[in-house]
C-alpha cells in the first residue's frame, strides 16, 4: 500500500509469473512453456542485415512487414492482422477495446474457470463482472456451458492453460452462433501444438464476433522478442487500433519487427521443431502414466500432471526445484494436486522422468 498510488493500484492483484532462475543458476526450466528450441536461424540472417541506423526512426505502427507475413501464412489479408507487443497486452487491448459493464446489468466475461491466469488480473484492472465456467469431468470445456449465458464476451483459450486440454472447431462455431452480440476471443498461444493442428482463424471470414489471439512465444521460440498477434474481422482489427493509438502508437520496435518477420517466413523450421515438441510430449506423457501420474491428454508443449497417492504435487514440485528442475505449481484450490511441466528437448525429459522417478521410488518406500 502507497498513500502515493490510486485507488486502483493500491487494490490491484498483479499477474504473477512463472519463477525465473537467478543470473548464472543452471535448471532445466520447465516452468513457463518456453521452447526449449532455439528460433529459426532465419532470425540470426535478420538480424545480421538491420540497419542499426534506423533505429532513429520510429518503427512502422502498423508492422506491415509483420502483418503481411502472417496474413499469407493465414490466407487472409492484412487488414484482418494486428500486432503488438505480446499476446499479453493483445489482450489487455482486447479487454479495454470489446468489454464493459452495459448499463446497470453488468454483464459479465465468461472464462473457464481455470484458464490463463492473466484473465482475472485483467478483470479486475479494467472493473469488468467475471464469471467463471466450472470445467467438465477430465478438465475439458464443454461448449454447452457458453450458450444461453448473458455475457459482454467471452474468453476461452484453447487449448487451455494449465489444463492442456482443447475444443474442436465445431465447439467453438457453437459459441460463436450463440453470441453474436459478443466478441468471442479464442486464446491460441498453444494452438500449433495441436495433433491435428486447427485454427479458429478459419472460421473469421464466417463470423464477424470472432478475434483469435496469437504469440510468438512458444511454437516460434521468441518469448524474449514480446511479439503477439490477433486475427479478426476489419471492424475488430480498426477497434484494438484505435485503442492502441489512444496511448501508445508505436508499440513493436523496427529490429523486433524484422526478426519477427523473418521467423513466420520460415515455415520448414516451424514445422521441424513442433514436430519435434509433439514427440518429446508423447514420450513425457507415457513416462508419466508409467510411473502412476494421471496425465489428460494434451494438446499443448506441456503436460498438467496429477502426481501418485504417494507423493503430492507440492512436495514434488520442491524435491524437483532443490535439483535444479523448475515446474509450475498452481496453490490453488481444484487444481492443486497437479503440476504443469513444459516440454523440452529430449534430453530434458529424459533427466526430468530419471529424478521424478527417484522421487516417487523414495516416497514409496519412507
Amino acid at each position: 500500500m502507497s498513500k502515493y498510488w490510486n485507488n486502483k493500484i493500491n487494490s490491484a492483484t498483479p499477474y504473477v509469473a512463472g519463477e525465473q532462475p537467478k543470473p548464472g543458476q543452471k535448471v532445466i526450466k520447465l516452468n513457463t512453456n518456453e521452447n526449449s528450441y532455439r528460433p529459426s536461424p532465419d532470425c540470426s540472417d535478420a538480424i545480421k542485415t538491420f540497419d542499426v541506423g534506423a533505429l532513429r526512426l520510429y518503427p512502422d505502427p502498423e508492422c506491415t512487414i509483420v502483418a503481411e507475413a502472417i496474413a499469407e501464412a493465414e490466407g487472409l489479408l492484412p487488414d484482418n492482422v494486428f500486432v503488438g507487443n505480446g499476446s499479453d497486452e493483445v489482450l489487455a487491448l482486447c479487454f479495454q477495446t470489446f468489454f464493459e459493464k452495459k448499463g446497470n446489468t453488468d454483464l459479465p466475461v465468461l472464462t473457464p474457470e481455470f484458464s490463463y491466469s492473466f484473465y482475472p488480473v485483467f478483470e479486475e484492472f479494467y472493473d469488468l463482472n467475471p464469471k467463471k465456467i466450472p470445467l467438465r469431468e477430465g478438465l475439458e470445456i464443454n461448449s454447452d456451458d457458453y450458450i444461453g449465458v448473458p455475457n459482454c464476451g467471452i474468453v476461452i483459450a484453447n487449448p487451455n492453460a494449465p489444463t492442456s486440454r482443447a475444443i474442436s472447431l465445431t465447439d467453438i462455431e457453437k459459441i460463436l452462433k450463440a453470441n453474436p452480440d459478443s466478441v468471442v476471443i479464442i486464446d491460441e498461444a498453444y494452438a500449433y501444438f495441436m495433433e491435428p493442428y486447427e485454427t479458429a482463424a478459419s472460421l473469421i471470414e464466417k463470423y464477424s464476433n470472432l478475434l483469435v489471439v496469437r504469440t510468438l512465444s512458444k511454437s516460434y521460440s521468441l518469448a524474449g522478442l514480446r511479439v503477439g498477434y490477433a486475427l479478426g474481422s476489419e471492424e475488430l482489427i480498426e477497434g484494438l487500433k484505435r485503442c492502441r493509438d489512444s496511448f501508445n502508437s508505436y508499440p513493436v520496435g523496427r529490429l523486433e519487427q524484422a526478426i519477427a518477420a523473418a521467423a513466420i517466413k520460415d515455415k520448414r523450421y516451424h514445422e521441424w521443431s513442433r514436430g519435434e515438441i509433439l514427440k518429446t510430449r508423447q514420450y513425457t506423457t507415457d513416462e508419466l502414466r508409467r510411473l502412476g501420474f494421471d496425465v489428460p491428454p494434451s494438446s499443448a508443449n506441456f503436460v498438467f500432471a496429477k502426481p501418485p497417492a504417494c507423493i503430492s504435487a507440492e512436495k514434488l514440485y520442491q524435491n524437483l526445484k532443490a535439483k535444479g528442475i523448475l515446474v509450475r505449481y498452481f496453490k490453488t484450490e481444484g487444481i492443486s494436486d497437479r503440476l504443469r511441466i513444459t516440454i523440452g528437448t529430449m534430453e530434458q525429459m529424459e533427466r526430468f522422468i530419471q529424478e521424478t522417478e527417484k522421487e516417487i521410488d523414495d516416497a514409496k518406500d519412507s
